[in-house]
């Protein structure tokens, strides 16, 4: 295990931009920040799936990379790079307070978490896929981070919801899982009201830490 998580920090630093000085590390215990920059997996409350994305087109609605909840916690296929919008000044390691539109890009395809329109596949929802790359974004990636509770900056194991700008859907997962995809993955989606479902949590990653002013 020790092994592993030294080769994904390695790679971790070739992800991140080469001005930065940070040296990421283990979010180990609870209360870690989450800053820009950090690579991530977000756990569904209720499930304790995480959130997944693989070089997989759906079949039906977009046609874009499929996004879905998957049951293994040691999978590089739910790492995900939490990014400020273009349009912000927000570097990497700094903090994020509840309210704020932030963008997660998957880590292995490069590609943005997304939605829109489209219905999804098994319960006929909001679509969530997976779009774009490096240089290519829009609106439809964007999320607002609303934390449950009293907490005004996000930290790891804190609930949270990710609402999309765009849509007003909420990132949802639920038992309903696909049949034909190996793994027994669970359909992610979007729905426009708060339920239990749409809760999630940071949990395995490796975190900048919070970036000093001057």
């Amino acid at each position: 295990m020790a092994l592993c998580f030294f080769t994904f920090a390695i790679v971790l630093l070739l992800t991140l931009d080469s001005d930065d000085n940070s040296t990421p590390v283990s979010a180990a215990s609870e209360g870690v920040q989450i800053t820009y920059g950090s690579v991530i997996k977000m756990m569904h409350e209720r499930s304790k799936f995480r959130l997944h994305s693989h070089d997989v087109p759906y079949g039906s609605g977009s046609g874009q990379q499929s996004v879905t909840g998957f049951p293994n916690v040691d999978d590089s296929n739910s790492y995900w790079i939490v990014r400020p919008t273009p349009d912000s000044s927000a570097k990497q390691g700094d903090q994020i307070k509840s309210g704020t539109i932030i963008r997660l890009q998957h880590m292995r395809t490069r590609k943005w978490l997304h939605s829109h329109l489209h219905a999804s596949p098994i319960s006929g929802n909001l679509e969530v896929s997976c779009f774009g790359g490096d240089s290519e974004s829009d609106t439809g990636d964007y999320w607002r981070i609303d934390i449950e509770g009293s907490g005004k900056t996000w930290r790891q194991d804190q609930r949270v919801r990710l609402h999309h700008v765009d849509t007003g859907g909420y990132l949802h997962s639920h038992d309903k899982k696909y049949s034909r995809i190996a793994g027994g993955q669970q359909e992610v989606c979007g729905v426009r009201e708060k339920r239990a479902d749409n809760v999630w949590l940071a949990a395995e990653g490796v975190y900048l830490p919070v970036t000093e002013s001057k």
